[in-house]
């Protein structure tokens, strides 16, 4: 006799009340208490109840469920048990496994910036060779041959990625995906095998000596890439990359040269105003000429159109990978603030004051900071002038 099918679509996507919905032929839809949806097969062998989950919804659709349960019920008068079978084929990928707990936890990120840092991180840039692999077989081994090559070099970046590849396998074994000890724990697995962090680098960003940077600025001025424009413009504001990704035109004033970033795209959470050296200025207008959308370094992703391209900023890796491919990822962009800071303080006379604020850092008391931001535009834009101007001296031969 066929199945009677009791569920539509349109049903399915409406707001329904906690509970399980039949389907037909032992088919449901089980609404957990959040509102998260959940395909579930029972049956009876031997007078016992017997149940498989058979994925989410929507990620397994009605049609897709129902043709599942189809198969799973064939398996069953076979006299076979399905539930093996729809646990290797329900076993998520490390990749899969990221993005359901990305998903989980986006009502805790503080800004996009945030989630963005960990889909980077547990992404290709460095974990290319596990994100394909079912999440019950990553080893230990496998976890190593993604933190051993940047211990040493990039050791707050490797700290970050080994926490938080640690919290999506343990993620995985709540969801019971996993079983047994956690291979990117660190107190009593991987501290054995990897030398303290602390030991190895001061500082959390390894950042670039300035006598190198007059070379290197020459070098990425020969590169054609947005990205390379980007990276140039960050050197040249002090600014932190987050700050750079999400620039909209809506903050330049062109004619003034100042770049105001708003309070909720600051680290800090106050607005932070910008003095342009000619050279930061003339970035900005170059690609203010051929813009094509709010973003002042638009996304140059080949799989999306033009039009979602140009509605999107440079994706969160691009500078990072642009200093890889230019032979430098043993320094981290983020280290090109300590990079100026550095410069300032050996090569100048400006007051450390002053280079302060010109890295948006908390000086002096409230009224204090106040005063400043409204009387040293001026000297922070000869600061910003002075450092520009060393950038782009003829390098050491």
């Amino acid at each position: 006799m066929a199945t009677i099918h009791r569920l539509t679509d349109v049903k399915i996507r409406s707001k329904l009340k906690t509970g399980r919905y039949g389907d037909g032929g032992g088919l449901y839809l089980e609404v957990a208490p959040g509102g998260t949806k959940s395909w579930l097969l029972m049956w009876k062998v031997g007078g016992k109840r017997r149940a498989i989950g058979l994925g989410g919804y929507p990620a397994v659709s009605l049609a897709k469920a129902r043709a599942d349960a189809a198969k799973a019920k064939s398996e069953i008068a076979e006299g076979r048990d399905p539930k093996a079978l729809a646990k290797q084929q329900a076993m998520p990928t490390f990749s899969e496994c990221v993005d359901q707990f990305l998903a989980a936890n986006k009502p805790a990120w503080r800004n996009d910036k945030h989630k963005a840092q960990w889909e980077m991180t547990l992404g290709d840039a460095y974990c290319r060779s596990i994100r394909e692999k079912p999440v019950d077989t990553i080893t230990t081994d496998d976890v190593l041959k993604i933190l051993s090559p940047i211990w040493t070099l990039k050791a707050e970046t490797a700290s970050r990625i080994r926490g938080r590849i640690e919290r999506v396998l343990d993620y995985a074994k709540v969801k019971g995906w996993r079983g047994g000890m956690n291979p990117a724990l660190w107190n009593g697995h991987l501290k054995h095998l990897l030398p303290a962090r602390q030991k190895l680098q001061r500082g959390h960003h390894p950042a670039m000596p300035y006598k190198e940077l007059p070379a290197f600025m020459e070098e990425l001025r020969s590169r054609e890439a947005v990205a390379a424009l980007a990276l140039e413009f960050l050197i040249l504001t002090a600014a932190r990359s987050g700050e750079v990704y999400g620039a909209v035109w809506d903050e330049f004033d062109l004619d003034t040269g100042h770049w105001t970033v708003p309070a909720n795209r600051m680290k800090a959470g106050r607005e932070h105003v910008v003095p342009l050296s000619e050279t930061a200025l003339g970035i900005v207008k170059r690609l203010y000429e051929v813009r094509t959308g709010p973003y002042v370094f638009p996304g140059q992703q080949k799989n999306l159109s033009p039009e979602q391209r140009t509605n999107r900023p440079l994706s969160t890796s691009s500078m990072e990978m642009l200093l890889r491919r230019m032979g430098k990822d043993e320094y981290t962009v983020h280290g090109f603030r300590s990079s100026f800071r550095d410069w300032a303080g050996d090569l100048t006379d400006y007051p450390r004051d002053l280079v302060e604020t010109a890295l948006a850092h908390r000086v002096g008391d409230a009224t204090e900071r106040a005063y400043r931001r409204s009387s040293a535009l001026a000297k922070r834009h000869r600061l910003m002038e002075d450092f520009a101007v060393y950038n782009s001296k003829r390098p050491d031969p």
